[in-house]
């Protein structure tokens, strides 16, 4: 095989799985309601099962977890507002009794894997089926460019002891990804040349997701967080950068005018 082949080796299965992600995913947050916050439910219960299953603990431990953290999410997203929200945090607090080590790294994980499904339902409710997609397919170019483009160019190592694979070349194609698609959306009536900046942003905070997941297998010594998606690894593998992109979201929608633009 050729040092050209063994770059895309893996692309069949990845684009394979990516396909069947990319239309329950876009089905899920068109029809909102009852399917999305189930595709939220399910995602984030994997999410928090993966977690304690790289970090040490047993299978019988990870289901607890991720059961309780599927339910959580359930209980914040369908009681009053301000009165689930200490379901946000339990399956974190949790993590206390439950495990026997790496518990800070579960908290901090657990925490902002249950705010971004939250984050996530909210942000259906008030942006709209549009600009959910928009952040749906910043993430997505941000991670297609980036490995297409890092295993074309090549180049230096973006943070080689934490994810030896990714380069400056592939997180900077990602960041021109993510400003395309942005510029897309200018074509939405009351858009300007601000979403191209926020765009970046959060094209730069799924990276940070991405990175900040990678680190976690580097310090637990694991090569993926499972083997659910056939290309791709686990749950997780997949949503870090969706973990990272709309939390940041939440976060600058209090300081920016976003969305420019209301579409339901």
């Amino acid at each position: 095989m050729s040092a050209s082949s063994e770059k895309f080796s893996d692309l069949a299965a990845r684009m394979s799985s990516a396909a069947v992600m990319a239309v329950v995913g876009i089905g899920a947050v068109w029809a909102g309601g009852f399917w999305f916050m189930a595709l939220l439910t399910v995602v984030c219960g994997a999410l928090v099962w993966e977690l304690v299953r790289m970090l040490g603990a047993g299978q019988n431990r990870a289901l607890t977890m991720g059961a309780l953290a599927a339910g959580s999410f359930l209980a914040v997203s369908l009681l009053p507002p301000g009165l689930g929200l200490p379901f946000i945090l339990v399956p974190a607090m949790a993590g206390i009794a439950l495990l026997s080590s790496n518990r800070t790294l579960y908290m901090v994980f657990a925490a902002l894997i249950v705010i971004s499904c939250y984050g996530l339902a909210i942000l259906r409710v008030d942006f709209g089926f549009v600009w959910m997609l928009w952040l749906a397919l910043v993430v997505i170019a941000t991670d297609v460019l980036g490995y297409f483009a890092g295993r074309i160019f090549g180049g230096p190592k973006f943070w080689p002891r934490v994810s030896p694979k990714k380069t400056w070349s592939g997180t900077v194609a990602g960041w021109v990804a993510a400003a395309l698609v942005g510029a897309a959306f200018m074509t939405v009536p009351g858009v300007g040349l601000e979403i191209l900046g926020i765009s970046v942003a959060i094209s730069m905070a799924s990276q940070m997701g991405d990175i900040a997941e990678s680190a976690v297998k580097r310090k637990m010594g694991v090569k993926d967080s499972s083997n659910l998606i056939p290309g791709h690894g686990g749950v997780f593998d997949r949503f870090d950068g969706m973990l990272g992109a709309s939390v940041f979201l939440l976060l600058i929608e209090q300081v920016v005018d976003f969305p420019p633009a209301l579409i339901g």
